[in-house]
């Protein structure tokens, strides 16, 4: 959690500072413009990526950080009440969600991928399993008994971790399927 969460927020700085390069200079030639379909300014020029009035990227800035204090904190044994648990992982879930919405628009409306809006993809969906499986674990999502030791055995079972493989396969393979040759330079 804590290095896909300083993954994503090194991503988010990058595309923030695009944001400002791009409202500075709409022609801007930036460094990720590797191709026609991987191109950070065909998707940063996009509505979709001032979603709320300002770049997307400053989310991340925002939010990022507040994920990697959670994780160190974890890792130094600090042991946060149930209640927050969860609320950490609806807020998240909401983030995962805009993620793959914001993936949705690239992929089918804007028709350009941005290398480090990828990555920012990438890397919350990692963030959004560890954080599910250490919930899951502790039962911080307030599951009924049953519901919670199922979840548990799928755990210790690693279905967890084939489940993230399988998604994030199937995203590569929608790329692949979507752009195939064209992702090349």
């Amino acid at each position: 959690m804590l290095l896909s969460a300083c993954i994503s927020l090194l991503a988010s700085f990058v595309l923030a500072i695009d944001a400002v390069e791009l409202a500075a200079n709409p022609n801007a030639a930036l460094s990720c413009n590797i191709s026609a379909t991987l191109s950070c300014g065909a998707v940063g020029s996009a509505w979709q990526a001032s979603l709320f009035g300002f770049p997307n990227a400053f989310l991340g800035l925002v939010a990022e950080p507040v994920v990697i204090t959670i994780a160190v904190a974890g890792l130094g044994g600090v042991r946060f009440p149930r209640w927050f648990m969860c609320a950490a992982q609806v807020v998240y879930t909401l983030g995962l969600v805009f993620a793959y919405w914001l993936f949705y628009q690239s992929m089918f409306n804007i028709g350009a991928l941005c290398p480090w809006c990828l990555l920012v993809t990438l890397s919350t969906t990692l963030v959004f399993a560890t954080l599910l499986h250490y919930n899951l674990r502790e039962n911080n999502l307030y599951l009924r008994p049953r519901a919670h030791e199922r979840a548990v055995e799928l755990i210790r079972a690693g279905w967890d971790g084939v489940v993230v493989l399988g998604w994030l396969g199937l995203v590569v393979v929608a790329i692949i399927l979507k752009y195939g040759t064209s992702l090349l330079p």
